[in-house]
């Protein structure tokens, strides 16, 4: 895939992830067991991360104008997408009542990072260095 056509994909990917983090409150809501953590105290806690997310989105689809001005941001969305799936992972697997966010969040985490990981130059991945 050459660059034009990779910088497009990531535009229009940005833009979907991006949509995609504004419906974290119906998933949670329509599928609580694979999207709503049960210990995380009710809707509270899906409020508070829904708020996250939903920030992170509108970032995301504002950075899909220039994707090469927003490395960074790309980046963090790449690296904390596979941080967040991984200790989520650990905890399903742990706690068996969370085992539902194996085949929900889980893997929607995962899936996010890889498509934005390689749409992305390797210079935009790499750790951002002082």
């Amino acid at each position: 895939m050459d660059n034009i056509t990779r910088e497009k994909f990531l535009k229009i990917a940005l833009v979907a992830v991006g949509a995609i983090f504004f419906t974290i409150y119906p998933l949670g809501l329509i599928w609580p067991s694979g999207w709503q953590w049960h210990g995380g105290h009710g809707q509270y806690y899906l409020q508070m991360i829904c708020g996250v997310y939903a920030v992170l989105g509108a970032y995301l689809i504002a950075a899909a104008r220039n994707p090469s001005e927003h490395r960074s941001l790309i980046s963090f969305t790449v690296w904390s997408s596979i941080v967040h799936a991984g200790i989520m992972a650990a905890q399903a697997v742990y706690d068996g009542h969370e085992i539902g966010h194996l085949v929900g969040d889980v893997p929607a985490l995962l899936l996010v990072a890889g498509v934005l990981w390689y749409l992305s130059s390797d210079r935009q991945l790499r750790v951002v260095s002082a």
